[in-house]
């Protein structure tokens, strides 16, 4: 099982790292894509990826609403450095994100970045993905028409990536993967007790459904409310055989493989 969305470097998570990925290791977790929200974020993905290779794979990006306290640089340079990042540490790097819109209300600790400037950020995240050949973690938040419309423009058949979180229920799903290039679905904690979701998964092609955890947000019953963690993964692989009817884990498993070109875990049990 491979937890391709959660956010280690985040305070709560990364004073106990080490407890975290032993934990996880524990519940069957074989590896975890780190998300990251802005240009420090990424940075420190690349450190923990650096420093637990093979376990830990870093994405970098810049969330269209998250701020960056520790760099007020224009958008221009934020993405400058994160091609300098990709340039420095390509090794350890194994995504683009998360990256895409945000038109819902910001809360405090972001911001409401206008409509051009999150356009902008995209796009030119975009560029780093076509450029150096990785996959697309895809931020959607009540914006999931304008992104689809955004990448079929685009039009790269090259081009793939992950609908994070995803929240656009069926009528969204054939939009999806009519878009060129390859695009999947990621399911969160919160399939466990939102019952829109699990009716909507069920018209996703297995070989298009990825698990994330999202941590520390996101947590499945019965840890609802609770920090998550990586280690909660094969509660929503568990509820995802339950909705189906089968055991996907496998399939689950090498889509993650799949995406994110994760060649040397590919032997590993799912």
């Amino acid at each position: 099982m491979i937890d391709t969305h959660a956010h280690l470097q985040f305070p709560e998570l990364l004073r106990k790292i080490e407890e975290i990925i032993s934990q996880s290791k524990k519940a069957g977790v074989s590896g975890v894509v780190i998300a990251s929200s802005n240009v420090s974020d990424s940075k420190k993905a690349v450190e923990l990826a650096e420093k637990y290779s093979g376990f830990l794979f870093a994405s970098i990006g810049i969330h269209p609403q998250k701020t960056d306290p520790y760099n007020k640089s224009s958008i221009t340079e934020q993405i400058a450095s994160l091609k300098a990042l990709l340039t420095k540490s390509q090794d350890s790097i194994f995504a683009i994100g998360e990256t895409g819109l945000d038109f819902a209300p910001a809360p405090p600790v972001e911001e409401d970045r206008l409509l051009k400037d999150q356009e902008k950020l995209f796009i030119e995240q975009v560029k780093l993905a076509q450029e150096f050949k990785l996959p697309l973690i895809l931020h959607a938040r009540q914006a999931n028409d304008q992104l689809i419309e955004m990448l079929k423009q685009i039009s790269d058949p090259n081009l793939k990536g992950v609908f994070h979180c995803y929240s656009g229920g069926k009528k969204k799903i054939s939009k999806i993967l009519e878009i060129p290039g390859e695009w999947y679905f990621g399911f969160d904690g919160n399939l466990t007790y939102d019952q829109g979701l699990q009716t909507t998964i069920r018209f996703i092609p297995e070989q298009r459904i990825l698990v994330e955890t999202d941590s520390p947000y996101l947590s499945p019953e019965p840890y609802r409310g609770k920090v998550n963690t990586p280690a909660t993964i094969p509660i929503i692989v568990k509820k995802i055989n339950e909705i189906l009817g089968k055991d996907t884990s496998e399939n689950i498993f090498e889509n993650s493989i799949k995406l994110f070109n994760l060649k040397k875990l590919s032997s590993h049990n799912p």
